[in-house]
């Protein structure tokens, strides 16, 4: 989910080129950005890393793992 004080951000940026109008516009805008990021099921940052960390590790255990089939495997094909 969206960090509220990002989206905060967000639809001030938006607001400061939107023409000046009733504080409904601000509003609206920020339940319609709110409704699309949500659709989006958008992640943060930090959980993004975490998820980055995972992979490079199962990757480094895979990796360790194709290796020591393929020495299994030299050692079957020369007891043969």
């Amino acid at each position: 989910m969206i960090d509220a004080g990002k989206l905060d951000q967000f639809v001030s940026a938006v607001s400061r080129v939107l023409p000046k109008g009733p504080r409904d516009v601000e509003k609206n805008v920020r339940a319609a950005l709110r409704s699309v990021f949500d659709r989006m099921d958008l992640v943060t940052r930090e959980e993004l890393e975490v998820q980055e960390a995972v992979l490079a590790r199962t990757r480094e255990r895979l990796q360790e793992m194709e290796k020591k089939i393929a020495e299994l495997e030299e050692k079957l094909l020369k007891n043969k």
